[in-house]
């Protein structure tokens, strides 16, 4: 598949873009260098092929889930105005 400066300007237009003609003539050609390439990408037998996630096998780290710190809410909410069940009150800003 090969594009024209037609389909560029088209999509110049759809991208709200305003080109000049050497750079439609550009893009016409960095397009078509994509297209070239994805064509080849396509043509190329993957047939038993396993599907990988990350081209390298590589373990995850992890680390251990362990608490590390203290519950501070109470300290937190201390200077709060208004507090209730945990949660933060505030005055309602939203008319119903």
């Amino acid at each position: 598949m090969s594009l024209t400066l037609t389909d560029v300007e088209k999509i110049a237009k759809l991208s709200r873009l305003s080109l000049t003609e050497e750079e439609k003539t550009a893009t016409l050609e960095k397009l078509n260098a994509v297209f070239e390439l994805v064509e080849k990408m396509q043509a190329v037998n993957t047939d038993g092929v396993e599907p990988m996630a990350h081209p390298h096998e590589v373990a995850l780290r992890l680390r251990d889930d362990a608490v590390t710190e203290t519950d501070h809410a109470e300290a937190y909410q201390a200077v709060a105005p208004d507090v209730r069940n945990r949660l933060y009150i505030v005055p309602q800003v939203i008319e119903e």
